[in-house]
């Protein structure tokens, strides 16, 4: 969500003329080790999930403030969710920063920055609810060959340990017709792959009235021409229906993986985080997806050390984690954030328990994504490739890629295929798998003598087009279809 909601900024300060500064090498020359990168603007989005947001954003707006005493032209805007609940004590405590806006108003962030340019004193600006919907903004779009669409923001649930409502706001969801224009409009710009986002995407049409919205967007958004790839992001247990799982099986791009947060296993502490679901139906969602997509990779959120969590209550996350057998998990520490029920509970539990628990946890997962992962070798994988590689990859003269269930995947080029020339960022790979890591695949057949089918697609020629004429990589989408 917070990549998305930055997309959108950077496309409201291209479409007032700004550009990025790594295109004006004479400001790129004198970036800091602060990470200014020269910049005459610096915008920090912030988010407000875990404490640990919190002070990596006065760590560097701490880095940057020499950098304004030595640059004072330079203005640093900070908005997002942590702008959202500090308000003015942003500047209180950081008072070189010249713009805070929050998760509602994203589209006054230009009118914000002349405002504090012209009075010379920081402009501060936080609205309570959402006033401009952020997919309706101008956007920059990181990606050629994927995109995200939103299709709701804000909770509507009112889990104890998270303040996302509070700063987000109740759920709004955005009429069909908008979505499918957008979607459409992404593709025309040569997208093939979508990631519907909302805080809970199966609860889609609660505010008009529709049930079993979602699932029909679902199969909608899958009959767009182009568009090859379909995948969305986070649902809700309690509101996770058997609807949406046909739909899933029975539209080919909607792909097999599901995010499905678990937050803990056991009964008593998923009623204490308000979490309005219990075991016995999560384990009975996942046993119905695999039923229904037996290639489904299920990925989820774990919390350990939530305030009253005993080991017994943790024993039962580690009988769930071990029953569901989930390619991978997003595992957390419990982290109180002030506002939250949670945060005021009794019993907090020592962190020297959480940790011991967390890595318990941890090392619990990383045995199950092994054997998971120990059974793709041998298969054959289709692979979108990305623009930005492993870290290993140019040394090992590979490429990297995400497999249809969103496993990373790392490709060696066979003779006679340049990255950039007959394999662009986008195309597809069919290539079969020849080790398997716990957190990636490898795919070298095409070395080996083995499978390597290239796909080229329109995300590919539209990359490729854009190196030859830069000015199609800065253009701002406006989410409107294109006549083709």
């Amino acid at each position: 969500m917070n990549v998305h909601d930055s997309e959108r900024m950077a496309g409201l300060l291209e479409t007032e003329g700004y550009v990025p500064v790594e295109t004006v090498p004479e400001a790129a020359a004198r970036a800091t080790e602060a990470g200014d990168g020269g910049a005459d603007i610096v915008v920090i989005n912030t988010c407000s999930v875990r404490e640990n947001a919190s002070n990596r954003l006065f760590g560097n707006l701490g880095q940057l403030a020499q950098v304004k005493r030595e640059r004072p032209d330079m203005q640093i805007a900070v908005g997002g969710c942590l702008a959202q609940q500090m308000r003015e004590k942003v500047v209180e405590r950081a008072p070189w920063v010249d713009v805070v806006f929050g998760t509602h108003n994203i589209d006054v962030l230009p009118a914000l920055l002349r405002r504090a340019e012209h009075n010379r004193k920081a402009a501060v600006e936080i609205e309570e609810s959402l006033k401009v919907f952020p997919s309706t903004l101008p956007t920059k779009r990181e990606s050629v060959y994927s995109a995200w669409v939103s299709i709701s923001v804000g909770c509507n649930n009112t889990c104890t340990f998270c303040i996302v409502p509070h700063l987000r706001g109740k759920e709004r969801d955005r009429r069909p017709g908008e979505i499918l224009a957008e979607v459409e409009a992404v593709v025309a710009q040569g997208a093939v792959e979508v990631t519907l986002l909302g805080q809970n995407v199966n609860s889609y049409g609660v505010s008009f009235g529709e049930r079993g919205a979602f699932a029909d967007l679902l199969r909608a958004v899958g009959r767009v021409e182009g568009l090859e790839r379909v995948r969305f992001t986070s649902p809700h247990p309690a509101a996770f229906s058997d609807d949406v799982i046909e739909a899933m099986a029975q539209t080919p791009t909607v792909m097999p993986s599901l995010h499905m947060p678990l937050q803990s296993g056991s009964d008593r502490v998923l009623r204490m985080m308000r979490r309005s679901y219990r075991r016995a139906k999560f384990e009975g969602i996942l046993e119905r997806v695999r039923e229904a997509i037996p290639d489904a990779a299920i990925t989820t959120d774990i919390i350990v050390g939530f305030p009253g969590e005993t080991e017994e209550d943790f024993q039962q996350t580690l009988e769930v984690v071990e029953n569901s057998r989930f390619s991978s998990a997003f595992t957390f520490l419990y982290s109180p954030r002030p506002g939250t029920p949670a945060a005021d509970m009794e019993d907090q539990v020592p962190h020297d328990v959480m940790q011991d628990r967390y890595e318990r946890l941890v090392a619990l997962q990383e045995r199950i994504t092994t054997e998971d992962s120990k059974k793709f070798e041998g298969r054959e994988v289709e692979v979108l490739i990305a623009e930005d590689g492993g870290r290993k990859d140019e040394a090992r003269n590979r490429v990297s890629g995400r497999a249809r269930d969103n496993r990373l995947v790392h490709l060696a080029l066979p003779d006679g295929v340049q990255y950039g020339r007959e394999l662009r960022p986008g195309d597809m790979v069919r290539a079969a798998v020849t080790h398997a890591a716990p957190h990636h695949l490898v795919a070298d057949s095409g070395v080996q003598g083995g499978l390597f089918e290239i796909i080229p697609t329109r995300a590919g020629q539209v990359w490729h087009e854009r190196q030859d004429n830069p000015d199609m990589a800065n253009r701002v989408s406006l989410g409107i279809p294109l006549l083709r």
